[in-house]
């Protein structure tokens, strides 16, 4: 049973940066494998980064390397995304995700996670 709210979503000229927070409820956070996906108009949802319950590991898309950064607070329940030097082709809607128990954590993929924020739009122009 868990409930995630995001913020932090705008818009911003092309080279600019946003951070988007994802709060979390449930007693064990730090033990939740966390993700951030994001599905522009017309388009299937894309992964963009994960990382693990204990934060020792972090996964992203090639086409964000080097310019997002996922990070977690588990005293805070909250996940980020800093995402820097974007793109108009980063326009989306961005969510984050999460997953309590997992067998084999297959990151990269919408069908690992179990809870789902409501999406934050996130829009750059040129």
């Amino acid at each position: 049973q868990v409930q995630l709210v995001e913020s932090g979503g705008g818009m911003v000229q092309a080279g600019g940066s946003l951070r988007l927070s994802c709060a979390a409820s449930g007693r064990t956070f730090s033990t939740y494998y966390l993700g951030w996906f994001r599905q522009a108009p017309g388009k299937e949802r894309e992964f963009v980064a994960a990382i693990t319950e204990n934060a020792g590991r972090s996964y992203y898309a090639d086409y964000v390397k080097g310019r997002f950064t996922i990070s977690r607070d588990n005293a805070k329940n909250t996940v980020y995304l800093q995402m820097n030097s974007l793109k108009p082709e980063d326009t989306a809607v961005y969510y984050c995700a999460a997953v309590t128990r997992t067998t084999f954590y297959v990151y990269a993929s919408s069908r690992t996670y179990d809870y789902w924020g409501q999406g934050t739009q996130v829009t750059v122009s040129s």
